[in-house]
């Protein structure tokens, strides 16, 4: 699993599913997104193990999942420093059902919360802006199951991730900590 392009909900949750790992795609992309919001540091590799003790009991990740996991890594890393915002949380589908979209994204600030916890804990005092959306954050992962499928609720939802995905943008831009650039004033001749 290394090319980009595929790098998507139900690609990556059948890769876990298929594997027999109990994980679900969207909080595990929520944890790595916390840690890297949090000020993880691009270099470091043990986030690996993180999802593994948090995520999966300890109990070994599968080789696909780990490759999954480090595209997964690279992916948010180059989509978070990217200055047109490409950043996009893994979420399932517009296809899906409002519930598992809904599902998928209170998993998603689970996680965000889960990985940004790790990373900051002992850190300096948070700024207001970024405590108020790390409690945002938990008022969004308890929404209710009991949904419409409506137009109502459909612009709701929409409204809603579009406020997590800027607000992880934000946590980053305030704690992130940019990889070193060792190759930007070597020139080609």
């Amino acid at each position: 699993m290394t090319d980009q392009t595929t790098l998507d909900f139900a690609t990556v949750q059948a890769v876990l599913t298929s594997e027999s790992v109990k994980m679900h795609a969207s909080e595990v992309h929520g944890v790595i997104t916390g840690l890297v919001s949090a000020g993880y540091i691009f270099e470091d590799s043990d986030y690996l193990v993180v999802i593994n003790d948090m995520l999966n009991n300890g109990d070994g990740l599968p080789n696909a999942v780990k490759l999954t996991i480090k595209s997964m890594f690279s992916d948010i890393w180059k989509n978070i420093l990217d200055d047109s915002y490409s950043f996009q949380m893994m979420l399932p589908d517009d296809d899906d059902t409002i519930m598992e979209r809904a599902n998928g994204l209170g998993h998603w600030v689970q996680g965000f919360n889960l990985g940004f916890g790790l990373q900051q804990k002992n850190k300096a005092k948070l700024s207001e802006d970024v405590q108020e959306v790390l409690n945002d954050f938990v008022d969004i992962a308890n929404l209710s199951d009991d949904m419409e499928e409506d137009e109502d609720t459909e612009q709701a939802y929409y409204e809603i991730a579009e406020y997590v995905r800027i607000s992880a943008l934000l946590c980053f831009t305030e704690l992130g900590v940019p990889p070193e650039s060792n190759n930007k004033e070597k020139t080609l001749h």
